[in-house]
């Protein structure tokens, strides 16, 4: 028996591996046109840049973390989100003393150690965007409209965006005061954990999903009704900002997000057919996370979009992108000078643009030939030794089964033409 990938790690190949392409490809679009510059990150960083930023109290840092010791005795972690390392690179490289705001994209796997589950792996891919230097809520708005239309694009049509306010920290520690004596007498005992959450960020509990949980905490008092008149205003000008963009969203005031640097601006974006990982995409303000990793005051906002979930959504929807063709040139060479001759002429045309393959290998014409259909091909092009001493190729039309000698000099060009 050979080996497997790690439990909870993802094997993508063709064709849904092209449709994973898609997703991000999709995603990252719309961020680049709105000028956001693309932002390589280390696939980890030092523990305590997560346990400070992303914060101890969380699921992340207490229980999800890839941590290992390198061989100098440093702790290291695998990167289990994007916005903290994004800080980090902008107050290292001084971003923050340019134009602001500082508008920024990256991709790639995130890690955290989870049990598997559909929608749920240890390593997962995603998108993130993260806009730093002002607290214009013009600014967040921007953001989501430029989520939901990569969600639009690739053809969603039941994704619902949920949209919420975690107001300013003042808010928040009135409000945890009050909901903290809400809690105990409701779900504390219930376990140790959420007797830990109680005291330590009583805002966790409603973020639990067990349905005893949900059930008892379903009448908690909510946060809107202990914002300050700043962070109402807040919420209210991104709201009229969405409704003017033309992005429906649901206001959802007991929206809680996972990770302590999240103030203001919170939101999801849901698929309902997904079942309990139902979240595809999610963000938020984090106004002080600047600060809390030892940089200067740095407003900020950012979300994630879920590259695998968005494909399971998109497989629910039944809304998957076209298989990109393998080939729209096939060519079938009979005889070795006839396939150094195909091998020349194929990489004219991709030089060209135009993505051409052959059949290798001894392979004869019907071989060949169903290689050629195989490939997804438009034409394929025949030539064997009588084409070569003739000067010519013979291209056929896959579709119509229609077939022209063309000379091997305008071959390239006439292939161009026809495509």
């Amino acid at each position: 028996m050979g080996f497997a990938a790690p439990k909870g790690v993802p094997d993508y190949v063709p064709p849904r591996s092209e449709h994973l392409l898609a997703v991000r490809e999709a995603m990252t679009a719309p961020l680049r046109l709105a000028g956001y510059g693309y932002l390589e990150l280390p696939v980890f960083e030092d523990t305590a840049l997560f346990a400070r930023g992303v914060g101890e109290t969380t699921d992340v840092v207490s229980k999800e973390m890839f941590t290992f010791s390198d061989r100098g005795d440093r702790s290291l972690t695998l990167r289990p989100e994007g916005t903290v390392g994004a800080v980090r690179a902008v107050l290292g490289a001084g971003l923050e003393r340019g134009a602001l705001p500082v508008k920024l994209w990256y991709a790639g796997p995130m890690f955290r150690y989870e049990q598997p589950q559909s929608g749920r792996q240890r390593q997962f891919s995603q998108v993130g965007a993260e806009a730093l230097g002002s607290d214009d809520p013009a600014l967040d708005a921007e953001l989501v409209a430029l989520a939901d239309h990569a969600y639009r694009s690739l053809g969603l049509t039941r994704t619902v965006l949920h949209l919420a306010t975690l107001g300013d920290p003042s808010d928040r520690t009135d409000y945890s005061s009050t909901l903290r004596e809400w809690l105990k007498p409701r779900v504390g005992g219930l376990d140790r954990e959420t007797d830990r959450r109680i005291e330590r960020n009583p805002l966790r509990v409603l973020d639990d999903k067990r349905p005893e949980v949900q059930a008892a905490t379903a009448d908690a008092p909510l946060l809107t009704e202990h914002l300050g008149p700043r962070a109402r205003a807040h919420h209210e000008s991104v709201r009229g900002h969405l409704t003017d963009l033309g992005v429906p969203f649901l206001d959802d005031p007991r929206l809680v997000r996972g990770l302590d640097y999240y103030r203001r601006t919170t939101f999801e974006f849901v698929h309902p057919q997904l079942g309990a990982q139902s979240t595809i995409g999610a963000g938020g303000r984090y106004d002080g996370l600047s600060e809390t990793v030892g940089g200067p005051p740095l407003p900020g906002i950012g979300w994630a979009l879920g590259v695998d979930r968005t494909l399971l959504a998109l497989e629910a929807e039944g809304v998957l992108p076209h298989d990109p063709p393998r080939a729209q040139v096939f060519f079938v060479p009979l005889g070795g000078v006839a396939k150094a001759r195909s091998l020349a002429l194929v990489a004219q045309l991709r030089r060209a643009g135009v993505c051409a393959d052959l059949a290798y290998g001894e392979r004869g014409m019907k071989g060949a030939m169903k290689a050629a259909d195989r490939s997804g091909a438009h034409y394929a092009v025949v030539l064997g030794d009588r084409d070569l001493e003739a000067g010519v190729g013979q291209v056929k039309d896959l579709r119509t089964g229609s077939q022209q000698a063309v000379a091997l000099d305008d071959l390239v060009p006439t292939l161009e033409g026809l495509l």
